[in-house]
């Protein structure tokens, strides 16, 4: 078994205190911006919401729409929390947009008709 040097332990204590006052102002701001983001989101949907039962938008589209607005708001602010933190985005954002691209192709036919059941809710002709 390998004894543990008293200069390897001050080493390794020196290098944790350098990466956490190098760090620890980057996550604690990273954190303070995904809880009060979470909480906007929250606000906003509520607020979209009462918005649509003010407006009278169909009870089948509404749920559909909140959440594509919450995990679009989600994704977004996830993301930003990630490039404040130190982390590279810019290749989440290519495979975001690339999946989006896939995914709208495969499903193109579908996607129209889709649509268009959702403008005919909306706008009830």
């Amino acid at each position: 078994m390998e004894t543990i040097e008293i200069s390897n332990i001050d080493k390794y204590s020196d290098k944790a205190i350098q990466m956490l006052m190098e760090y620890g102002p980057k996550m604690i701001l990273a954190l303070i911006v995904l809880f009060v983001g979470l909480k906007v989101n929250n606000g906003f949907v509520k607020l979209l919401s009462k918005g649509f039962e003010k407006k009278g938008v169909d009870d089948t589209l509404r749920p559909f729409i909140l959440n594509m607005v919450t995990v679009i708001f989600k994704v977004m602010l996830f993301v930003s929390v990630a490039s404040m933190i130190g982390i590279e985005t810019t290749s989440f954002v290519a495979i975001i947009g690339a999946a989006g691209l896939a995914i709208g192709l495969a499903l193109q036919g579908t996607l129209a008709n889709f649509a268009g059941g959702v403008l005919i809710l909306l706008f009830k002709p």
